[in-house]
């Protein structure tokens, strides 16, 4: 519906306002006022078909399938589930010589970050091993990303570990804990696989950048200070995560410290750490810091061998089984009464590596200008981990350091996976024996020097700097992880996330405006210093939806301005209020409380002689408000394109 419009003599140029500074009393220039249209209306089917279709497909994943014929179809559709399909008839030789390379250089690496991360979430080190053959074969199948290097990470089996461990001993009781880490990774897969086939990624996005930034800082904290255990040569260490027991167990069992572990763990640790000092300085040594781990362990494993260093009190991997991933679905437990806990376990393990497979997937997609599907993502991480849980092996995700040497190194394809697993298969069949004096203590230095890289002290800087509420969510979440646990501290930085949210919600940014000298804009008094507030009006920008939620806010704050206001002019014997503009450009969004609060608002200043007109409402608010039959209570007069038309539209009811 459109109303037609009409002239009116303005009383009001931005040019007099710039030179006199008042409303003038003589005609300058004709203004058209341009009436608000209502958005035709759409049936209540049609309207859910639209909200439901931009909630689920934003992305308009179907738009390839149309005006194809059904052949054409089932080829794409086969291509969408499985997109090696896509790419894989193009392959050719030299992409394979890039993927080799790629491939056994992120092998180099994952072997020995798999068994360290494995000890971290207190595993058998050759689940570690298992977990990085089985899972890039079936996301170099599924997955939709060229350079994500597959495998344990290290935030995911730290929490696997810590929240496993407050129920069930590794030590004393190793096949029930390995039956639940084997069940957690299952749920953490339908978990993953059910929000990509439902397109609920949006839940992934309440973990923001901030607290992810504090949560991680404070986790690669306490797993660098539990790793004391190795380095150290600690026996009795506490099982607990936060800081203060880590503290305790390492001052207080001084009598258990091994110089021999000592001399050996932190020489390997300033090693690696001078190589990762190196590659970070300079990318194109990249291979320096990716080479030294492995490096570590065969030059620990050779002296290792060569002193008989078990004999001095170092303690060594020990025998580690030969052979491919052992079957382990008789291994899933789906009742007890330990059935909660790996639920609960699955879940929160299954959002962090979301969390980090997608982001990860993105950067890179992003440096290479090409696009990857979020919700095709979490299927593939899904079904992927879903299948290593049958396969004795734990939670997997895409790995941010692997997945960088595997971009550094050149990978084309997803066939870089095939050939890490194909160098993990290897090492399997033939190489384990050569683990068995590899020393524990290099272990620990391997997961003190990988994880070192996640505390992000500029990010945490930046953030003070930009926003101070994200700033405390990091700091909540990086505190929460250090004094209390790994998995309370995300729960509350989930929190005030959440809370900040709420704050927004409630309590929306509300700004006094004027109009910027030789234009016709109205912009914010505070931001525009040289913006100029317009005599006889209030000019009120609200920048956030109206809901039930803000609406009372709104009133009062609304009116709070008015007083306020009235009181300057008094006080500066300037021209008095005569009537409330308030700006709706940054309005998305209005509920029934909040087209009340707005008539209720109408009212009360109607009754202290004051107008109260809209302007600029968008489509969605338009339509509201117009079969809530809210726009007659304003009136045809009260409704404006612009927050000028507003005012011009107005300024003749007044006598100046």
């Amino acid at each position: 519906m459109t109303h037609s419009s009409g002239k009116v003599k303005s009383f009001l140029d931005a040019s007099d306002i710039e030179a006199s500074g008042a409303i003038p009393t003589t005609n300058s220039t004709t203004l058209e006022i341009h009436k608000v249209s209502v958005p035709p209306r759409i049936t209540t089917l049609q309207c859910l078909k639209q909200r439901l279709s931009e909630f689920f497909f934003p992305d308009d994943p179907l738009q390839q399938f149309r005006n194809k014929s059904f052949f054409r179809k089932v080829v794409l559709g086969l291509q969408y589930v499985f997109p090696i399909l896509e790419w894989g008839p193009q392959y050719n030789l030299k992409l394979l010589r890039s993927d080799a390379i790629s491939g056994l250089t992120i092998a180099s690496l994952a072997i020995p970050q798999g068994i360290s991360y494995a000890k971290l979430a207190n595993l058998p080190p050759i689940i570690g091993l298992y977990s990085s053959f089985v899972p890039p074969l079936i996301y170099s199948v599924l997955g939709s990303s060229r350079d994500l290097a597959v495998g344990p990470v290290s935030i995911a089996s730290l929490v696997m570990g810590s929240m496993l461990r407050e129920v069930v001993s590794p030590d004393t009781d190793s096949l029930l804990y390995l039956q639940l880490a084997f069940t957690a990774t299952f749920f953490a897969g339908v978990f993953q696989a059910s929000l990509g086939f439902l397109r609920l990624g949006f839940i992934v996005d309440f973990l923001s950048k901030p607290t992810l930034t504090g949560f991680m800082g404070g986790a690669a904290v306490i797993v660098s200070l539990q790793q004391f255990k190795g380095l150290l040569g600690i026996v009795h260490f506490t099982t607990q995560m936060g800081i203060i027991p880590v503290m305790q167990s390492v001052f207080g069992k001084t009598q258990e410290w091994s110089w021999q572990t000592i001399l050996m763990g932190f020489s390997f640790l300033l090693f690696l750490l001078v190589a990762r000092h190196i590659s970070s300085r300079n990318p194109k040594f990249f291979w320096v810091s990716v080479a030294a781990p492995l490096t570590s362990v065969i030059l620990s494993t050779i002296l290792s061998f060569i002193f008989k260093v078990p004999e001095h009190g170092i303690s060594t991997i020990g025998h580690l089984q030969k052979g491919v991933n052992p079957p382990s679905l008789n291994m899933l437990s789906f009742k007890g009464s330990h059935l909660s806990l790996s639920v609960k376990t699955g879940i929160v393990c299954g959002i962090l590596a979301l969390t980090e497979g997608i982001a990860v997937g993105r950067t890179f997609a992003s440096l290479n200008n090409y696009q990857i599907d979020g919700n095709k993502e979490m299927m593939a991480i899904g079904l992927m981990n879903m299948a290593g849980s049958c396969t004795s092996c734990y939670v997997t995700t895409g790995s941010f350091s692997r997945s960088a040497v595997n971009y550094n190194a050149g990978c084309k394809t997803a066939v870089s996976n095939v050939i890490l697993a194909s160098a993990v298969l290897f090492t399997m069949l033939l190489l384990m024996p050569l683990f068995y004096y590899t020393p524990n203590a290099i272990l620990s230095a391997i997961i003190i020097a990988a994880v070192v890289g996640l505390i992000d002290i500029q990010g945490a800087l930046k953030l003070w700097k930009v926003d101070i509420f994200d700033f405390l969510a990091c700091m909540s979440a990086f505190f929460g992880v250090l004094l209390i646990s790994v998995q309370m501290g995300l729960a509350i930085a989930v929190g005030v996330s959440l809370f900040k949210i709420l704050i927004h919600v409630t309590r929306p940014n509300i700004v006094n405006m004027g109009i910027v000298p030789g234009t016709h804009n109205y912009k914010s008094l505070a931001h525009y210093r040289d913006a100029t507030g317009v005599p006889s009006f209030l000019i009120l920008g609200v920048e956030s939806a109206i809901y039930f939620t803000n609406s009372m806010y709104l009133q009062e704050r609304i009116l709070r301005w008015v007083r306020e206001e009235e009181e300057r002019v008094l006080k500066l014997n300037e021209s008095t209020i005569r009537c409330i503009v308030l700006d709706m450009t940054a309005v998305t969004g209005i509920d029934t409380s909040g087209m009340e609060a707005l008539l209720e608002l109408k009212k009360k200043l109607n009754r202290r002689s004051l107008e109260f007109v809209l302007a600029n409402p968008v489509g969605e608010v338009t339509k509201k408000l117009f079969h809530s039959g809210t726009w007659e209570h304003f009136g045809s007069q009260g409704v404006f394109m612009s927050v000028r038309e507003a005012i011009v539209g107005t300024s003749d009811k007044f006598q100046f």
